[in-house]
């Protein structure tokens, strides 16, 4: 069965730490059978948006109509092309010896740094194949996003949507636009993010409700996020850098303030972008003008929903009274595009959904708490993870290449299937993603259409982890994580991690 990659450029930048220690661990016990993970590699493609027909559970997840035939399917779009080929069950499983006699000489390039710690697994067996610094706590930039995606998938579900509402507010004539944590919710039809939920559609539904009547003002509630909007261990060039933004319970297009600029830098590869440093505050006023509002009518301020009344009757609602609803596309496809894109706006919107599912604060620090929770109740080892924020720009941030291999084969074991949206939206070496420019040189290019990983980037500190196929169909996981690299070799570097892996996937190592 094939495996198919979806496309879209990007990945973010930004800062470093330095040395934690710990030591590696004996084989992993988790088991994979091979025809249930490319089953739910697939599975996860298509709740994605890449398979044409969308059967079974994930129909649901994507708000489809589960009593329409999957014949009667359109086709929207032409069959994407296979990058992966399937993994064959009856290839020959390499040895421990033979992986560590592939790897250990690349480990010793200068480009990775003093510490590069690793974990490599079969997903058949869940056995470790190779392991050094494997449990050890290391800075994983980006690939942070694995955890967030899988703790996310399990606290929320994969069909659940975001919302954001407008209520009648304490005063006459007032709404109160009430963010709910969506990051790409769009002002109209030129948002950033295809297929985002839309203000000028929620206006609609409270122009209908008031009859016509315009209202009197605009309040913003983003009450729902607290703490502060900048994770403290962020580098003081993030919030300025248009990689991360101050992050709010209400936004659009992730904070961005020209979305179809944004959009076609996003298309040219150039991921950053111009955020708005009050975000919330710039959706109520893009809100208060799709209301008719205008000159300081269509100044808008913070406060506090009423609590919510009755549906909206009558001539006047009452306070609290909700007056419509938008809502975000699932979480299946957010956790997609995050992943593809390594989108850290949406990252750290997911993580507080985490917290709220787990009744922590939705703050950098309730999020982490409440994604460490679900990470021991998936029974992983909680211990092997200590966050600050969900998409990896801390540099506080820690998490053992060993929790990453056995996080991504308990995503694809079939005991939560839910989890596979993980798979999705994993870049295709050479070909998608963080991984479009990569694998293009002689010594990397046997990992070109076969890698399938998880990026990640600081200052001096690079990092992947996802699946590979070796030459004998074998499929493998794993977890690269170089923390403490030369501060100027950003190229150099990938491409030293990008040997490695190009080496699992020439490997027979028996």
């Amino acid at each position: 069965m094939p495996v198919v990659a979806s496309a879209g450029p990007g990945g973010p930048g930004g800062p470093p730490e330095g040395p934690p220690t710990g030591g590696d661990r004996p084989a992993r016990r988790r088991r994979l059978p091979l025809a249930v993970l490319a089953a739910v590699l697939l599975f996860a493609l298509v709740g994605g948006g890449l398979a044409v027909v969308r059967p079974g559970p994930v129909a649901g997840w994507l708000g489809a109509d589960p009593s329409t035939p999957p014949a009667t399917a359109e086709v929207a779009e032409p069959e994407p092309v296979p990058v992966l080929a399937g993994p064959d069950a009856n290839a020959l499983e390499p040895t421990p010896d033979g992986v560590r006699a592939a790897l250990e000489p690349l480990l010793k390039a200068s480009e990775l740094g003093s510490r590069v710690n690793v974990s490599v697994a079969d997903v058949t067996t869940g056995r470790s194949l190779f392991a050094r610094g494997g449990d050890a706590a290391t800075v994983p930039a980006s690939v942070t996003k694995l955890a967030t995606g899988v703790t996310v998938l399990a606290a929320r579900g994969p069909d659940y949507r975001i919302p954001t509402r407008a209520v009648a507010g304490p005063t006459p004539g007032e709404v109160v636009l009430v963010g709910g944590g969506d990051p790409t919710l769009a002002v109209g039809g030129n948002g950033f993010y295809p297929d985002a939920a839309r203000l000028d559609d929620l206006a609609k539904q409270v122009k209908q409700v008031l009859g016509g009547t315009v209202p009197s003002k605009v309040t913003v509630d983003s009450s729902l996020f607290g703490g502060p909007v900048y994770e403290p261990g962020w580098d003081s060039d993030i919030p300025t850098g248009g990689f991360g933004a101050a992050i709010s319970a209400l936004m659009t297009d992730g904070a961005r303030r020209d979305p179809r600029t944004a959009k076609r830098n996003f298309d040219a590869g150039h991921g950053w972008a111009e955020r708005a440093p009050q975000p919330d505050l710039a959706a109520g006023r893009a809100f208060a003008g799709l209301l008719g509002l205008s000159g300081s009518a269509a100044e808008v301020k913070r406060g506090t929903a009423p609590a919510t009344g009755a549906d909206a009757t009558g001539a006047a609602p009452a306070p609290g009274t909700e007056l419509g609803k938008v809502e975000s596309l699932p979480v299946i496809r957010l956790v997609n595009i995050m992943i593809t894109s390594s989108d850290n706006v949406i990252a750290e919107a997911l993580a507080r959904q985490v917290a709220l599912a787990r009744e922590q604060p939705a703050s950098f620090v309730g999020g982490a708490a409440a994604m460490d929770i679900v990470i021991g109740e998936l029974g992983l080892a909680a211990d092997e993870i200590t966050l600050a924020d969900g998409s990896g720009l801390s540099r506080s941030n820690r998490i053992s290449p060993s929790l990453l291999t056995d996080l991504i084969t308990l995503a694809g074991d079939g005991t939560h299937p839910e989890l596979a949206a993980i798979f999705g939206g994993l870049p295709v070496a050479a070909w998608s993603g963080t991984l479009d420019g990569r694998y293009q040189v002689p010594a990397t290019a046997a990992g070109a259409g076969v890698v399938r990983a998880k990026t990640g980037t600081l200052t001096r500190v690079h990092a992947i982890a996802g699946l590979v196929t070796t030459a004998d169909g074998r499929l493998l996981t794993f977890a690269l994580l170089a923390d403490q690299a030369p501060a100027d070799s950003l190229d150099d570097t990938r491409r030293a991690l990008d040997r490695i892996t190009s080496a699992l996937a020439r490997c027979g190592c028996g």
